[in-house]
């Protein structure tokens, strides 16, 4: 059933459905952009819930704060690697600094818009353009390659064993060789006729590309060559409308042991067997940013604002934190006794990792907190927001 926040997006369906028919692709992919902003909350139905205070038994503080450019409607994520933080805007910057100090390395321009990024590996820090050009450079700041793919990059390159994964917005995955740029190898795959445009990229381990598509489906191909191991069904499409029937996975799956999860929108949370595709466990719930997983626990930001815990071998819940209804959550990202998550008023909350309580926030920014945070170190978590700020939050 369609959540009662997004029955407001229906009458734009009726108009899109017949257009997406008969319109060139350009026009298509403006469509998608539209309906996506309405479903995903950057064009608002219902308001956020108003915060209640609360009792802090943590205080939050800001380490440091930098600023880059603004993300236009495209998310970045900013990443920490080997003491440093790299983030990245639609601008067309892409800078280096000390994670712990803020200190900028460097700071470089791709010189076009930027729409996908950043990813850190095998000494090159990558990024992709709206035109589908992804740009390596290398960790002091210069460029080593760029490379032309069949459309707009909207998640991180990722790098292992040689090759640059590269996701981009019609559904291709790329192995791109890391030295040159040159293309080894490309998977295709069809897309339903209405899916959401989203930032959901691909995670690389143990030489398999794990990676979520509309309809609900997680899939695996080899690293090497990106010949398929298996497709799973996370979530199946339901409803009467064609925007009832989206169940996208729109976030980042994660690995955990011999387990993959995975979270679609208007759909289920799935626990997947990595060696052969079978789904060991599912449970309904929704969410656009994602899921985190650490210490036998599944951290997850429904689609209407609770942060579930849940057991990560049966998909048991053991809290839900329900005061920040549709607050656009991003994905908690577990700090040892607590859990971070930002919204889209900026604030960043901390959430015990016991039992779920609000025990710290702070407002960074006037803007949104992108969907994914990154860890510093066990008490300091990075954000960046909408509007290009970028915070180091220290909790004690």
């Amino acid at each position: 059933m369609l959540l009662p926040q997004y029955k407001n997006a229906l009458f734009v369906l009726i108009a899109i459905s017949s257009l997406l028919l008969m319109s060139a692709c350009s026009v298509i992919g403006e469509l998608k952009t539209d309906i996506t902003d309405r479903v995903m909350g950057r064009v608002g139905a219902d308001a956020p819930d108003p915060l209640t205070e609360i009792k802090e038994t943590y205080v939050s503080k800001l380490l440091w704060q930098t600023k880059v450019g603004a993300s236009k409607d495209f998310d970045f994520s900013p990443v920490v690697e080997a003491g440093y933080a790299y983030v990245a805007s639609a601008t067309g910057e892409i800078v280096k600094l000390d994670a712990v100090t803020g200190k900028q390395e460097w700071r470089v321009n791709a010189g076009e818009v930027l729409s996908g990024g950043v990813g850190v590996g095998g000494s090159l820090v990558m990024v992709g353009t709206q035109k589908g050009i992804v740009y390596a450079y290398d960790i002091a700041g210069k460029l080593q390659w760029k490379s032309k793919l069949s459309s707009e990059v909207l998640s991180a390159p990722k790098y292992f064993d040689g090759l640059v994964i590269v996701r981009t917005g019609d559904s291709h995955i790329y192995g791109i060789n890391a030295n040159d740029g040159s293309r080894k190898w490309v998977y295709d795959r069809a897309s339903p006729a209405l899916t959401l445009r989203s930032s959901a990229g691909v995670v690389v381990d143990g030489g398999a590309v794990y990676a979520g598509f509309g309809g609900g489906k997680l899939i695996a191909v080899r690293a090497d060559n990106g010949k398929m191991l298996w497709e799973a069904s996370v979530a199946q499409p339901k409803g009467v409308t064609e925007i009832e029937r989206i169940a996208d996975i729109t976030s980042l799956p994660v690995v955990d042991g011999p387990l993959i999860y995975a979270v679609a929108y208007q759909g289920r949370i799935a626990a997947v067997d990595r060696a052969s595709g079978r789904v060991v466990w599912n449970r309904e719930i929704s969410s656009l940013s994602g899921l985190s997983v650490e210490d036998g626990r599944i951290f997850v930001s429904h689609t209407a604002g609770s942060v579930y815990a849940l057991d990560y071998s049966t998909g048991k819940t053991f809290w839900r934190q329900a005061a920040l209804k549709n607050r656009q959550l991003s994905v908690p990202v577990p700090m040892g006794s607590l859990t971070a998550v930002g919204d889209l008023e900026g604030y960043v909350h901390m959430l015990s990792r016991d039992d779920g309580a609000l025990v710290s926030r702070i407002k960074v920014d006037d803007s949104s907190v992108m969907p994914k945070m990154a860890l510093i170190n066990s008490n300091t978590v990075l954000a960046q927001t909408r509007d290009g700020g970028v915070y180091a939050i220290q909790v004690k």
